[in-house]
């Protein structure tokens, strides 16, 4: 009797140790469908100050862009050497403004974004993995729960501490969550942090179809806003030309 009682010890741990961890692409692939979310839905709420600023930028970068080509341009033709023209350049007041310009207009631009962003995937993912789900929309989605180290559902306290701990994994410059990389656990540093695992919601052994579609579709569509941007670039020199 004593045999059989220690082979089957009454806790979830063992059983929750044997489920597959989500691997890092998994898990990328669930962040990104949730961020579209996220993202849209702080694009609307902040789309004005996006355009203010990404137009005053823009106004910026023509000014500065057509004001270093005129002197480049007028260095050559009279022969002035580099080291006085870069000098000159640095010094000029319009050309300062114009710098400052788009610096000023890319804050307007991006900072209410990010905070709306930063705010939104607190509540987005504090609330799904603390719920019967047990993970966001993305990761009910692809097939992935967010548990204990135990295999327990998480409580809001640890849920929120969670996305508050991702913070270094991002100010580590993403090294935090190349940590679920590494086998067996594929946890991140904010999974070390607040004591969690992500766990495939199920026993299969691959990534679902449909969240490796997704990841090449994100492939496609960063090749052609690549594409997009460099017609951008090409059309902008033609402009100012």
């Amino acid at each position: 009797m004593m045999l059989a009682v220690q082979a089957n010890p009454p806790f979830s741990a063992t059983s929750a140790f044997a489920r597959v961890p989500g691997g890092f692409w998994h898990r990328y692939a669930a962040w990104s469908l949730d961020f579209l979310a996220i993202g849209a839905i702080a694009w609307f709420a902040t789309r004005a100050q996006l355009h203010a600023g990404f137009d005053a930028a823009l106004a910026g970068w023509r000014q500065l862009f057509g004001g270093v080509s005129q002197a480049m341009s007028d260095a050559l033709l009279s022969g002035r050497d580099l080291h006085s023209l870069a000098q000159a350049l640095l010094q000029d007041p319009a050309l300062r403004a114009a710098a400052q310009q788009v610096q000023d207009g890319l804050e307007r631009a991006t900072l209410p974004f990010a905070f709306a962003c930063a705010g939104l995937a607190l509540l987005w993912h504090g609330l799904g993995e603390a719920s019967p789900w047990q993970g966001s929309p993305g990761k009910r989605a692809f097939g992935l729960v967010v548990t204990d180290l135990d295999g327990h559902r998480l409580g809001f306290p640890r849920a929120f501490a969670r996305q508050v701990a991702g913070v270094a994994s991002w100010l580590t410059l993403n090294l935090g969550h190349l940590l679920a990389m590494l086998p067996p656990q594929h946890r991140a540093l904010h999974d070390y942090i607040a004591g969690t695992r992500v766990l495939r919601a199920d026993d299969a052994p691959r990534m679902p179809l449909a969240a490796k579609l997704w990841l090449w579709l994100q492939v496609l569509a960063g090749l052609a806003a690549l594409a997009w941007g460099f017609a951008r670039y090409l059309a902008l020199l033609a402009s100012i030309g």
